[in-house]
């Protein structure tokens, strides 16, 4: 009775914590999708920029998510010890590297916007669309970074209602900018693809002021303090949260690099083969987002149940997480299959470029399946268990030295269409899967790392 009783406990835990961040992840993709229409009714050159640009935001963001995510191994630890001091301290360090990678990343896209673009996309015209998007968004990498930060460790500490509140009022006014700016609805100018990154910067800006002002406001919140508290972490504090760190942060930069390349291999099959690729990612994102969010619950709960040193409980819970993944590895199969149809009616592609994406959809409704074992694996249990140097190794192995070399082979040598080549780069996530799988049932991610 009271193993039920534990069940029970444990499972409402992570649901009620998952919850937000499904909302959030649901209203974000889902008015990503909204946004991904618009632009993509301008039409599928346009479409393919946009997609070409969001490449480095991709990466930039995915750095950022392999940092914070990192840094959450202790952090989660320190919450379960209740140790707010040391929680502000990696809060701070967090926002520091974040700002100096986006003005970084900033600087580098104004000088070489051109050359960036034209790493995903031939077409002078897809590249002239592409300059134009990303010089206006890039200010946005600014923001993201310290939004991003307060944001993603909220998760850590269990506290989602204003930030997921937050989330989706900036959410949902990029949408309602989005619909003045790019077609100049309201008396607003019709800006096309630039309208699309000023809204995006408009709204990035007023995410951030208000996270700031909840902060402040809020003096019980585990991230209220004076500067000199998230100024004064000590450079051998530093060094041991980067040591968990920095093989996430490279495993999440090569992941994100290793999509970006993927993405460059298919736009040498053509500008519509982008556009498709835009479209199926945001449609997959979108039925990904439980699987998400209950990755980032899991690791929070297991970070904080190994901080209060109870390495079998929280194995015994990863076990209850892992099979609400693969039931969710199921529904997304459906559910993908289900809507490929509608989705590929509302955009006014040619008949050649909706095959297309109807051929491609189909294949990633499997091919998610090892991916999303690959990603409840590592996010959500290895990492918890500060076992990141091993995911690295995998995440990299994987992704650069199988997936990549694969989707050229495929495209360039092969010359296969575009769904075959989605189906034989999927290989390197089937490999992952099944290593990362192996380690966790082995147990020796498992590391008290405070």
């Amino acid at each position: 009775m009271e193993r039920i009783g534990q069940n029970v406990s444990f499972y409402r835990r992570l649901l009620t914590l998952a919850g937000p961040i499904i909302v959030q992840q649901l209203i974000s993709v889902g008015l990503n999708l909204v946004d991904n229409i618009m632009v993509g009714r301008l039409g599928a050159l346009e479409l393919a920029a946009v997609g070409s640009a969001n490449q480095v935001f991709s990466i930039y963001s995915m750095i950022l998510f392999g940092l914070f995510s990192g840094a959450a191994v202790p952090l989660a630890q320190y919450y379960g010890a209740r140790d707010f001091k040391s929680i502000k301290k990696i809060i701070g360090m967090d926002i520091t590297v974040g700002l100096t990678l986006a003005m970084f990343t900033f600087a580098l896209v104004q000088i070489f916007a051109p050359q960036i673009i034209g790493l995903f996309a031939e077409e002078e015209q897809v590249i002239e669309y592409g300059v134009q998007y990303i010089r206006i968004v890039a200010f946005t990498y600014i923001f993201t970074g310290v939004s991003f930060a307060i944001t993603y460790n909220s998760r850590s500490v269990q506290i989602l209602k204003v930030p997921t509140i937050v989330n989706v009022c900036s959410i949902l006014t990029n949408t309602l900018l989005n619909y003045m700016l790019i077609y100049g609805n309201f008396g607003m100018p019709a800006m096309g693809v630039r309208g699309a990154a000023l809204a995006t910067l408009i709204a990035r800006l007023l995410e951030l002021a208000a996270l700031v002002l909840y902060l402040v406001v809020d003096k019980e919140h585990p991230f209220h303090g004076k500067f000199r508290e998230f100024t004064g972490f000590t450079g051998d504090l530093f060094k041991k949260v980067m040591h968990t760190a920095m093989p996430v942060v490279i495993s999440e930069g090569g992941w994100s690099l290793g999509v970006s390349l993927v993405f460059a291999a298919y736009g040498k099959i053509s500008a519509e083969a982008l556009a498709v690729m835009q479209v199926s990612n945001v449609l997959c994102s979108l039925c990904q987002c439980a699987s998400f969010a209950l990755g980032n619950a899991s690791a929070a709960l297991t970070g904080e149940t190994l901080g209060q040193r109870e390495p079998e409980l929280a194995y015994e819970n990863t076990k209850k997480y892992m099979k609400i993944q693969w039931l969710l590895n199921g529904i997304m199969t459906v559910m993908i299959l289900v809507l490929r149809r509608p989705i590929a009616m509302i955009y006014d592609f040619d008949a050649e470029t909706t095959e297309m994406l109807m051929l491609s959809l189909g294949v990633f409704a499997f091919t998610l399946i090892p991916r999303m074992v690959a990603y409840a694996v590592q996010c959500g249990i290895l990492r918890a268990g500060g076992d990141t140097l091993f995911c690295m190794i995998v995440e990299l192995s994987c992704n650069l030295g199988i997936e990549v070399i694969l989707a050229y082979v495929s495209v360039l040598v092969f010359q296969l269409p575009l769904h075959l080549c989605i189906a034989v780069a999927a290989i390197g996530n089937l490999i992952k899967a099944i290593v990362e799988y192996r380690r966790y049932l082995s147990k020796k991610w498992i590391n008290i790392v405070i």
